[in-house]
């Protein structure tokens, strides 16, 4: 007999607020009606395990069918079956949880596998839909149902001659909404909200019968990694991501307690070193797409990855949309974090040459990660590695030769003395000056000087995230490291002993100059071959960029002219008449200038027209 009846909803108002505003995403309906059939064959296994079913041997699956001519969309599975009863409890009662009362009924046997919320889930079919049909046999023996509805509060249920077991649910596509009519449409969904679900899922067009498993119901995160292998690892990532250049190498997780956990981090290689580029991870819940890259399970350094995790103990809300807050939200991210760093600390302790040959791909990732995660960092700290000036790559204690094994001081290379004497305790360390390179190219004349004398620097070749990084390591270590670009502190870095000053040479090069702004000093260096070199004042030049970088006023890193006594061409100079002087005074300052920084045009005009000059001059 068929009746009429209205949907039991607290309010009117609350159809068109649930079909409009439940979900952020409209397509996200698909995953909801297909893992609504996923949960009803769960439950239909469940009760066959615990002997309450029968199994008639056939394939638990889900159909999808696109019927663009009616104008349908179908999604029908053989799980467990509606009664009149409960069409009436779960459907029309919006509020009523089919799970929930499912697991309440058997939570003795166990519910894994269950999502919930069936009956807010079907209703996402109404934003696509005008009308919505279900047509559904329970297990038991009991009469099949029809159920449909516009949406506007009322329905109508009858018995129906379905013969086989589960639920057949019919969308009448609205008339705005034909794109869901389109196959590639609904393959493309199926494939990004339904990729692992743990049952098959076909899709077939217009009835024509060739039906398309369509998900992996395996996936290889959800194996054991003992049984996977690099090829295997290798294709999941390109069929997952579509990036068809290999990762680097990959993490898997496996964990049953204190929650579970499954998935697989890849680390991909960098397509702009310059820039920070988010991936994606995806994340999943008993192999539902949930959503990409949930900050709240996913630190936001781990985004740079590419991944699958699977969580079924991810508190959700009844939308699946947003997770609730919840301490174990923070204890699966805080887990996640410390798997990424245990493997790179392993890759780098069993196979070094592989790390350094990633570094560059990877080394922007590290840095972010330190930066934005104490923990991160504190587990990572002794495995970051700078190259130096030598093309080398060392740990920053490698770099500064700071210590052994045992923690002494020593030279690298050198073994302490049996017998060195202790320091003592209430002694302070001595604050190391590591100098870094920002450009090799336009301070290629810094580093000839550097390694001339015998020393060493870091390479820095991210103009993005390295300023912030050194200025990191400096506040993690304020009495014991600070960092000093190569052109910072030269004077100090590479004098001749203890100083030198010429009043009389610091003169010509004020009257040559001109510029109240730049500081002139005399040293004798040790490269006796460049007459001047610019240095720079580190702390200002940081706040001038950091100005730069917000937009704020420019402004100038304090300048200083060092020149250089033991150059044959500075000795010279006094010995030339004012004129001279003046001139090559001049010069050796743009030729300082060339080597600190790009000349403006008028710089560049006047050391052009110089080196006429003194052609001239020679070849008369």
């Amino acid at each position: 007999m068929k009746r009429e009846g209205n949907i039991k909803i607290s309010s009117e108002n609350m159809m068109p607020i649930i079909k409009k505003w439940l979900y952020s995403d409209k397509d996200i309906f698909l995953r909801e009606i297909v893992a609504n059939g996923i949960d009803a064959i769960t439950k239909f296994k469940k009760l066959v395990d615990m002997g309450e079913a029968k199994d008639d041997g056939g394939e638990y699956c889900v159909k999808i069918a696109v019927d663009k001519d009616a104008g349908t969309l179908t999604v029908e599975d053989n799980g467990i079956g509606m009664s009149a009863g409960e069409v009436e409890n779960y459907i029309t009662q919006i509020a009523f949880s089919g799970a929930s009362d499912f697991l309440s009924k058997y939570e003795k046997a166990g519910g894994d596998g269950i999502i919930g919320h069936f009956g807010l889930g079907f209703y996402s079919a109404y934003m696509v839909s005008d009308n919505v049909e279900i047509f559904t046999k329970t297990y038991r023996d009991e009469p099949a149902v029809h159920w449909q509805s516009d949406g506007n509060s009322t329905y109508t249920i009858e018995e129906c001659d379905k013969a086989d077991r589960g639920t057949k649910i019919v969308m009448h596509i609205a008339e705005g909404e034909k794109e869901f009519l389109d196959e590639g449409v609904i393959r493309t969904l199926i494939r990004k909200y339904c990729s692992f679900m743990p049952f098959n899922i076909y899709l077939s067009y217009k009835g024509d019968g060739k039906d398309k498993p369509l998900n992996d119901t395996h996936p290889l995160y959800a194996k054991n990694p003992k049984d996977c292998t690099d090829e295997e690892y290798k294709k999941f990532y390109s069929d997952t991501f579509m990036d068809f250049n290999e990762p680097l190498f990959w993490v898997q997780l496996n964990m049953d307690y204190p929650f579970r956990l499954k998935g697989i981090l890849y680390f991909p290689k960098t397509r702009n070193k310059l820039e920070l580029e988010r991936g994606t991870v995806k994340l999943y819940c008993n192999q539902v797409f949930i959503a990409d890259n949930i900050k709240e399970v996913i630190p936001e350094f781990l985004m740079l990855l590419n991944g699958v995790i699977d969580c079924p103990d991810i508190p959700l809300n009844v939308s699946r949309s947003f997770l609730q807050n919840d301490r174990e939200v923070q204890k699966i991210s805080k887990h996640i974090t410390k798997k990424v760093a245990d493997k790179l600390v392993s890759l780098f302790k069993t196979d070094r040459a592989k790390y350094e040959e990633c570094w560059s791909d990877i080394s922007n990732f590290i840095k972010f990660g330190c930066i934005k995660d104490g923990d991160f960092y504190d587990r990572v700290k002794d495995i970051i590695i700078y190259k130096d000036l030598s093309g080398k790559y060392c740990t920053l204690s490698e770099l500064i030769g700071e210590e052994n094994k045992d923690g002494d001081k020593t030279a690298e290379g050198e073994k302490p003395a049996e017998n060195a004497e202790e320091k003592p305790a209430d002694k302070p360390a001595e604050r190391k000056t590591i100098y870094y390179v920002s450009d090799e190219l336009r301070q290629a004349q810094y580093i000839k000087m550097f390694k001339d004398a015998g020393l060493n620097a870091m390479v820095c070749d991210n103009s993005y995230i390295d300023p912030h990084f050194i200025t990191f390591l400096e506040y993690k270590a304020p009495d014991k490291l600070k960092f000093a670009r190569i052109d910072a502190d030269i004077d100090g870095a590479l004098k001749e002993g203890d100083g030198e000053e010429d009043s009389v040479i610091a003169s010509i090069f004020k009257d040559a100059i001109n510029d109240d702004k730049l500081t002139i000093k005399t040293s004798r260096l040790k490269n006796a071959a460049v007459p001047a070199i610019i240095n720079v004042d580190e702390i200002t030049r940081r706040y001038a960029e950091m100005g730069q970088m917000y937009g704020m006023s420019e402004g100038d890193a304090a300048k200083t002219l060092i020149v250089n006594l033991a150059n044959p061409v500075v000795a010279q100079l006094k010995e030339l008449e004012p004129e001279k002087q003046k001139f090559a005074a001049g010069q050796i300052y743009l030729l300082a200038q060339l080597s600190f920084k790009k000349l403006s045009t008028d710089e560049l005009n006047e050391l052009i027209a110089n080196d006429l000059t003194m052609m001239e001059k020679y070849l008369k």
